[in-house]
Formats: structure tokens, sequence, C-alpha cells
């Protein structure tokens, strides 16, 4: 659920008023300031008003390297995945197996305490 909160936004030549939503969930709220703050250097740099740091950030973003690693990070999480998918797929093998075991012992008249 979100909020509608009414804002005023000064800038150097003007009061702006702005209507952002305010997320009732923390990533949802994180989400909207992350957007908020894109928002704000996106105008910066349109205003010739960026800093350096900023500048430097969004072309290290864009820049070959930067794709390499968000892609060799994304391969390795879905690695991460698949290695959790094939444990949780052995644990239910194993219970598999030893249910049939057990199953195998009753059909042969072995008990229990003979095991």
């Amino acid at each position: 659920m979100k909020k509608k909160v009414e804002s005023i936004k000064s800038s150097p030549d003007q009061m702006q008023t702005t209507s952002i939503l305010i997320s009732s969930t923390p990533e949802g709220r994180e989400n909207e300031l992350i957007d908020m703050a894109y928002n704000e250097v996106a105008r910066r740099i349109a205003n010739h008003e960026a800093t350096s740091a900023e500048l430097v950030h969004f072309l290290k973003m864009g820049s070959e390297k930067e794709r390499l690693e968000r892609s060799k990070i994304e391969a390795e999480m879905e690695l991460q995945r698949a290695k959790t998918v094939a444990i949780e797929e052995g644990r239910s093998m194993e219970a598999i197996a030893k249910e049939a075991m057990e199953a195998f012992k009753r059909y042969s008249g072995v008990e229990d305490e003979e095991v």
C-alpha cells in the first residue's frame, strides 16, 4: 500500500510542488528513494550541474567491464540456485530411497530388530 504525499522541492530558480508515493514496505521505500536520486542526478546532468563523481559513476555503470561483471554475478546467482535445487532434490531422493528400502524389508518379512 502506498501513501500519496505532497512535497515542496526547492530549486535555485523556483519552488516546485511534486507528488511522490511512499511505499509501506522498506524495500519499496528504498526503490522509491533510489528512483528519486536517479531523477535528481539526471536533472543535474541535463543542466550541466552534476559533480565529477556523479558523472564518473554513470560512465562506469555504462562500461563494458561493468556489464560483464553484472552478467557474471547473475550467472553465479543462477548457479547457486541450481545447486540449491540439486541439494533439495538429493534430499528428496534420499527420503524416497529410504522409504523404498523400508517397504522392501516389510515385504520380505525382515523385522526392524533384525536390521
